[in-house]
């Protein structure tokens, strides 16, 4: 009896946690493959290949670091 009352309790006591991503995964997304189109359609070797799919993830924080170096901050 006090193993199915410990299960029931458990059961009650879990959370369900939904996340909501929102739009900015998408745009996120529509950038890092527009971003690999492009390293990929420019490179001339596998090495730059790996390069641009490498850029491709971190364009984002490249572009925030020359914005904020544009404005002085």
């Amino acid at each position: 009896m006090t193993t199915e009352s410990n299960a029931m309790e458990q059961k009650a006591q879990k959370t369900k946690v939904y996340y909501r991503g929102g739009a900015s995964e998408a745009v996120y997304a529509f950038g890092l493959f527009g971003a690999w189109f492009y390293y990929l359609t420019q490179a001339t070797s596998i090495g730059m290949a790996v390069l641009g799919i490498l850029k491709g993830f971190i364009w984002p924080a490249l572009l925030v670091y020359e914005l904020l170096k544009y404005l002085n901050m």
